[in-house]
């Protein structure tokens, strides 16, 4: 009985020092380079819908976890007034139009009375040259009493005449040129004003655009707060439009977890709601700081009151494009992630792994 016990109690040893050794050998091979954390997340890159004008809504003829595609109207705003506004900025830019049309004529007719001008300034200057020729050729005649005193004095008022009226039509075509520059500016005066009246009726017309609302990309409508009578201002939210299937994983590992961690190695995942479908995905890319750097209130430790707390750190996972469970995980489920660091990082993510629609 004794020498049966002793064999009982050498068996059981042996056993505990073969499991004890198996453990210890798998933990040095494998299980030390596994690293686990249950601070996971699905998620998907959400996109709020918000409008970008103010106004009652017309319509909302999407309904709840609705599948939209990109383009697709999604809310209307009423258009009434934005088609007001619409009309009398068109109003403007024809107006302006007519007025910049307006000038151009009239430096066109600026243009010819200049020419004008010139033509009575050549005319004045002919009939000086004739005068003062009168002139000189009298003064020699009255000097050898050839001609009468008032013939001569005719011949020197005929001089002084035309003298000014060659002034007076210089001056004249001067004053049709300034004219001439005035014209010119004030026509680019309004040809600003047109570009202006063209600036806001193209934002009246984008106003008008805006009071449609369609999908910016495709997927299911949720989270619908928008309703048929309600006024709204730009930036109220909608609804939001989640990209299914295109999802990922966020883990938030802890900071002595990262030290082998690269992008690129794979990580075995567990969803919560899917216990029996694993899935295989591998690491994208790390977050550029904590996660409690980006909270609302950052830890400040310099006030001497320091406490030492492990931080995590967010990782993002990309997941089969395809798979079993491709259309059936939704933002917001938990999972569990194991990294196995072992494995050699990939120099880049797979088309296979692609998240995001476009890749």
């Amino acid at each position: 009985m004794q020498t049966m016990r002793h064999a009982a109690l050498i068996v059981l040893l042996i056993i505990v020092l073969t499991l004890g050794a198996g453990t210890g050998w798998y933990w040095w091979t494998a299980w030390r380079f596994q690293q686990s954390t249950d601070d996971a997340y699905v998620q998907s890159d959400i996109t709020v819908i918000s409008p970008k004008v103010e106004g009652y809504i017309k319509e909302v003829p999407v309904e709840e976890n609705q599948q939209v595609s990109a383009g697709q109207v999604l809310i209307v705003v009423d258009d009434r007034d934005f088609a007001a506004k619409t009309a009398q900025a068109e109003a403007v830019v024809a107006t302006e139009e007519a007025i910049v049309a307006t000038y151009a004529s009239r430096l066109q007719s600026q243009q010819a009375m200049i020419a004008q001008a010139a033509a009575t300034v050549q005319s004045a200057d002919a009939d000086l040259n004739r005068a003062q020729l009168d002139y000189k050729r009298y003064t020699t005649l009255v000097t050898s009493d050839f001609a009468s005193r008032q013939r001569f004095e005719t011949a020197d008022a005929d001089s002084r005449k035309a003298e000014a009226a060659l002034g007076k039509a210089r001056a004249a075509l001067v004053a049709e040129q300034s004219q001439l520059a005035v014209l010119g500016s004030q026509k680019r005066e309004e040809e600003a004003r047109l570009l202006q009246a063209r600036a806001g009726l193209q934002l009246a017309k984008s106003d008008l655009d805006n009071t449609v609302i369609r999908a910016p990309v495709a997927g299911i409508a949720g989270n619908r707060a928008g309703r048929v009578g309600q006024y709204v201002k730009p930036g109220t939210q909608l609804l939001s439009l989640v990209p299914l299937p295109y999802v990922y994983v966020t883990a938030n590992f802890k900071e002595t977890q990262l030290t082998h961690m690269r992008p690129g190695q794979s990580a075995e995942i567990s969803v919560d709601a899917y216990p029996d479908h694993p899935l295989t995905g591998r690491i994208e890319s790390f977050a550029p700081a904590s996660g409690a750097e980006f909270s609302l209130l950052p830890p400040d430790n310099a006030t001497g009151n320091f406490t030492k707390i492990v931080q995590r750190v967010p990782v993002r996972i990309a997941l089969p494009a395809e798979g079993p469970l491709a259309r059936l995980l939704r933002p917001g489920l938990s999972v569990t992630v194991t990294v196995d660091t072992r494995a050699e990082p990939l120099a880049a993510i797979a088309g296979a792994q692609a998240t995001e629609p476009g890749r």
